[in-house]
């Protein structure tokens, strides 16, 4: 083994993989903000903003069912759909390039935290094309009526911002790669870490349980981003490759002795 090798693989900080080989990490990107759109832009209600500046309880009844974007609805389907395509796709590329350590729990975290939401958000943008479909103005218009509408909204309420709570857990993993492990930039783990502590924080203290949803898919991205353009990006698997070349060299040297 020569002496560059050997101080590599004692070094407490891996290597980072060269930009063009993290361009994976742009499904990341496209999740986190086709996923915002799905959930926030095209988050469609009975209401204006006007009537939510004027304060009070809103409440949704049946006979707001009428009042619905059905276009909105249907955009925020096939985003979302999209969305979850591409998180997916990001958990295997992530699980191909980053898992091969075998003792990172957080790495293991992060990709099923992925699949998480991957899941839940399939029945929640799945619910939105289905108001989309049945709902007024749609081209199955008439299968419900108004108060069966109403519980297609209701599943859309919630069904896009709750799921989200998986990347949140995700981008935990991230923090705890970046402190523990120093595979991530502590810069990036430090930040990711305060956006966590800050919904949890909110969770204890109102109860939402979709506060994940405005925050998930930004949050995503941005650390793809980060880890696709920053100096570190993700070394877990540059850190194997190098463990990889020294046990290799070591064998080889071995043969050459015998």
């Amino acid at each position: 083994m020569s002496q560059t090798t050997a101080a590599r693989t004692r070094g407490s900080r891996p290597p980072a993989a060269p930009r063009a080989g993290r361009l994976w990490l742009l499904w990341g990107v496209a999740a986190g903000l086709l996923g915002f759109a799905a959930t926030i832009l095209f988050d469609v209600r009975p209401w204006t903003e006007a009537d939510y500046e004027r304060g009070g309880v809103l409440i949704a009844a049946a006979e707001d069912m009428p009042n619905l974007d059905p276009m909105g609805n249907q955009l925020g389907f096939l985003f979302g759909f999209a969305a979850v395509a591409c998180l997916l796709v990001l958990h295997g590329a992530w699980r191909v390039r980053t898992e091969r350590v075998r003792n990172s729990v957080a790495s293991r975290v992060f990709s099923a935290g992925l699949v998480t939401s991957a899941a839940g958000l399939t029945f929640g943008y799945g619910w939105k094309g289905s108001l989309a479909l049945y709902g007024h103005g749609g081209p199955e218009f008439g299968s419900f009526g108004d108060e069966g509408l109403l519980v297609f909204y209701a599943l859309t309420d919630f069904g896009a911002f709750i799921p989200w709570f998986g990347v949140l857990v995700s981008l935990g993993a991230l923090a705890a790669m970046a402190w523990v492990e120093r595979s991530v930039s502590r810069i990036l783990g430090t930040l990711l870490a305060g956006l966590v502590l800050l919904v949890t924080a909110g969770y204890i203290v109102t109860g939402v349980p979709g506060l994940a949803g405005p925050v998930g898919g930004l949050g995503l991205a941005f650390a793809s981003l980060w880890m696709l353009v920053g100096r570190r990006g993700v070394a877990i698997g540059d850190r194997v490759a190098t463990h990889q070349v020294a046990a290799a060299s070591a064998e080889s040297g071995a043969e050459q002795r015998r």
